[in-house]
Order: structure tokens, then sequence, then C-alpha cells
């Protein structure tokens, strides 16, 4: 099972549009996650139409027309992986114990907000991916998503896809 993570699209504040490379991804994938702050509803329509499957979040940019389309957390079991999405997890430090405290029956978390690419694991396992930002790369060398894959029942071949300039 292949999958496409990404987050804190902003748009059209920060792009008029997602990156071509990130939109050619989406018939590859089984599932696409986005971890919040979408900005505009346009966004959410185009993931829901293009997307085989869609486990998204609003983020604190997120207006009341997302936040009516879409939960804080999502929670989904993928080929017996427990999976979770959430836009914000706090400061860096302590990340992995608090979300392992407030997310104990999970086994992968994706989630956004800092723009910051993220890969790690928890004390008891469970690991935390945030794909950065396809649009806004703030402090960052390179706009960022994430594509990974499933295999037999495990998380495997996790990608961190860095776009070019624009």
């Amino acid at each position: 099972m292949r999958l496409l993570l990404m987050s804190d699209t902003h748009l059209p504040r920060r792009a008029k549009r997602l990156p071509e490379l990130l939109l050619d991804e989406l018939p590859r994938a089984d599932v696409v996650f986005h971890a919040g702050d979408w900005v505009d509803t346009a966004t959410l329509d185009l993931l829901e139409s293009r997307s085989r499957r869609l486990i998204g979040v609003y983020g604190n940019n997120d207006g009341p027309g997302l936040r009516a389309r879409l939960p804080e957390v999502a929670y989904a079991e993928l080929d017996g992986l427990r999976f979770g999405a959430v836009h914000e997890t706090g400061a860096a430090q302590g990340r992995e114990t608090r979300c392992a405290t407030r997310f104990p029956d999970l086994d992968v978390l994706v989630f956004g907000h800092s723009h910051i690419p993220w890969d790690s694991t928890a004390p008891g396992g469970l690991r935390l991916l945030n794909p950065g930002s396809p649009t806004d790369r703030r402090r960052q060398p390179y706009c960022t998503y994430m594509t990974a894959e499933i295999k037999d029942g495990a998380l495997a071949e996790i990608t961190l896809c860095r776009l070019p300039p624009r």
C-alpha cells in the first residue's frame, strides 16, 4: 500500500497551486494524508476528487469551512497499522514522549504545523512523521512531502521528497 503525506499547503497564500510533482503522485497513492493548514476548501475538494482515499485534519489556519468538513484528529487502520493524523504536536523538545502519551494506541502519527520534516520513533514504538510543506519551506532548504509504503504490516520505504525551487 502506497502512502502520500503532506501538510501546511497554505493555498493560495503561500502558493497559487500545489506543485505538479506532488499532483503527479496522487494517482500512485492508495491513501493520501494531509495534516492540516489547507487554508482554502478548493485544495480539499481537489484532493478528495483525485485521491482513492483521503485522510485529513484541520490546522490552526483553517477556518469554519474546513473545520466543518475535517476533524481535529483522524484515525485509520491501514493493513494492520494504526494511523493517526493531527496538525499540532507542540514543541520539538519532548515531542516523542508527549505524543506517545496522547496517542498510546497508534503505530504511526502524521503531523504538521512546523513546516519542518520530522521522522522519529517514540519510546514504545510510535513513529512520528511530519512531511514538511510542499508550498512554504520557511527556514528549510526545500519544500517537501513524504511517500511511504506499508509492506507485510510494517511501514517501509519512507522517502522525504524535495521539490525544486519555484
